[in-house]
């Protein structure tokens, strides 16, 4: 299947007239629709009666790791992906996840057709990481047969094109002790139930081809059948929809950084400057190893994510998507930047590429969770993990972050002083050209395990207000899920004799002593009090800068007090 698509974009897609126009024309719309690409994720279950109403197209069914390499294609243009990935990604998502069987038997063979197309409705103007507090409400009829949905919606991707939303709304919930509380509830909601009307198209920095814009819905009939879910559980499924789907960025990601590989590299072999080739100068050679290191180790974060969710019953993995999601659209951005800093001037010209990749690049770091609240949720939720190992092991109920240090304790106990993953020696998993790598993994796990009880032991429940030590805990761990990966794929491929496995250690090797040093770095760090490593002194800084509202610095030609 990756033939024809690579062929479509290639041939069939122009990337600077969409930008241009800000619109996908709908020819390619219907060429995109014909190769089933909105119907990637769909389940098998479905693909006859999808192919019967399709006439002939329908929906893919495709497991985690396929839609995660069709990622790398269609993230060629930033537009697309974002109009798929809102369709399916996100938009019937809920549908696939947490409908009834009906929901799934009406909706999806449209939806993966493309004859219909999705839109996710969650953020509003006064709600946007804080999911919870949005205020669009659904009013229970007195029969109880509909709801009444009233409201607006910001920033929707596919607002203005979808006839099918899914839709997040406040309602009246009885709890079990009678009482009334607002809870959220999430809806399938059909353009054709009338009272749905959307803005004009946003002009955007980036992704300015995907349309995005506000939804509004007023008195919007909605049959109470299209609940997804459970009436009151509609924040769990908006979370396990976003949770589930942030892994693709990485393979996408990767994609797009492949493709900036070849075009800057054939530039940089053939410009000339002070009689040297660009190729021949260190600091350029620094730009292409970064932008090879990076994909390779986005690759394989993805990969890895995308083959645990395959797995039948396989644990949660909305952690390793949420870590994937922020090295990837964080390197994404570095590498892009990079590119466009070897060709210099021509990379600033709108007659080439790499001006768009780097503008459609920037949102990256912003939706499906900003990387600021992401980073948050990968290290509280390490830590709530971890303390109910702990309470299921030892029945502890004590504080957490008393409970949890016993644990390390007794761990460290088990271990020695050296931590022992299995991962090097002679009956090591890991190939002995790799065991350097992997012994710093190895030691950075130990030290990181020493450092999290100490942080516990500090500041017990608080821990949740410490942002700055939030940060440097999540980069850490997402340093060593990384680590793990590269060093994984890496082992595997000179363990089977893969093309360029050399290359593929040496990237590995490059990546872990790097990030090694910076675990090492932030960790110590984390066993600083906030007077000696400068957070005290930053939030100072910024306390009266936004007191003031301003740069409160004298100017340097001032000359009075």
């Amino acid at each position: 299947f990756v033939g024809p698509v690579e062929k479509f974009f290639n041939e069939e897609v122009d990337s600077k007239k969409i930008d241009q126009d800000a619109k996908i024309p709908p020819e390619t719309l219907q060429g995109l629709k014909d190769l089933g690409l909105f119907g990637i994720c769909c389940t098998p279950v479905f693909l006859c009666l999808q192919w019967i109403c399709s006439g002939g197209r329908g929906g893919l069914g495709l497991s985690n790791t396929m839609y995660a390499r069709l990622g790398e294609i269609t993230s060629l243009d930033g537009s697309i992906a974002v109009t798929l990935a809102a369709h399916q990604a996100i938009g019937l998502k809920g549908i696939l996840i947490a409908g009834t069987e009906e929901q799934k038997a009406k909706y999806l063979p449209r939806l993966a057709s493309g004859e219909h197309i999705a839109a996710f409705c969650l953020t509003e103007p006064g709600s946007g990481s804080d999911a919870a507090s949005i205020q669009t409400r659904a009013t229970l009829s007195e029969d109880g047969k509909h709801f009444l949905l009233n409201g607006s919606k910001v920033w929707i991707s596919n607002g203005g094109l979808a006839s099918i939303f899914t839709v997040f709304a406040r309602t009246e919930v009885v709890d079990k002790d009678g009482q009334v509380k607002d809870k959220i509830t999430a809806f399938i909601v059909e353009r054709d139930f009338g009272g749905v009307t959307h803005g004009k198209p946003e002009d955007k920095l980036g992704i300015r081809g995907s349309n995005t814009c506000e939804v509004h819905f007023e008195n919007t009939k909605v049959p109470i059948e299209n609940v997804i879910g459970e009436v009151g559980g509609g924040f769990k499924v908006a979370m396990n929809i976003l949770n589930s789907g942030r892994f693709s960025m990485g393979s996408a990601s990767a994609g797009m950084i492949k493709k900036l590989i070849e075009l800057t590299s054939e530039y940089a072999c053939t410009r000339k400057q002070f009689n040297k080739k660009l190729s021949q100068f260190g600091l350029i050679q620094e730009k292409f190893c970064l932008m090879a290191v990076k994909a390779y180790v986005m690759e394989s974060m993805a990969y890895l994510t995308a083959g645990m969710m395959d797995r039948p019953g396989f644990p949660d993995c909305s952690v390793e998507a949420a870590m994937v999601k922020v090295f990837s659209s964080e390197g994404a951005w570095a590498c892009v930047s990079e590119a466009l800093q070897i060709l210099g001037g021509l990379g600033y010209m709108k007659d080439y590429p790499y001006e768009r990749y780097l503008r459609d690049t920037r949102i990256l770091l912003i939706f499906e969770g900003t990387n600021e609240i992401l980073r948050m949720y990968i290290a509280l939720t390490g830590m709530q993990h971890a303390g109910k190992i702990l309470t299921d092991k030892i029945k502890y109920k004590g504080n957490m972050g008393v409970a949890l240090g016993e644990f390390l304790t007794r761990l460290q106990e088990t271990l020695g002083r050296k931590v022992d993953l299995g991962l090097v020696g002679d009956r090591g998993v890991v190939h002995p050209s790799l065991q350097e790598s992997a012994k710093k993994l190895e030691e950075n796990v130990y030290y990181f395990g020493t450092t999290v009880r100490g942080l516990l032991s500090r500041f017990g429940k608080t821990i949740v207000e410490e942002q700055l030590v939030l940060k440097r805990v999540a980069d850490v761990v997402i340093n060593l899920y990384a680590m793990t990966a590269a060093i994984s794929r890496a082992s595997r491929s000179i363990s089977i004799g893969l093309r360029n496995h050399d290359h593929e250690v040496l990237l590995t090797n490059i990546f872990c002593t790097e990030a090694y040093f910076k675990n090492n770095y932030a960790m110590a760090q984390l066993e600083k009090y906030a007077d000696e490593n400068l957070d005290d002194s930053i939030k100072k800084a910024a306390k009266q800068i936004l007191e003031k509202r301003a740069y409160i610095c004298s100017h340097p030609l001032d000359r009075t007090f």
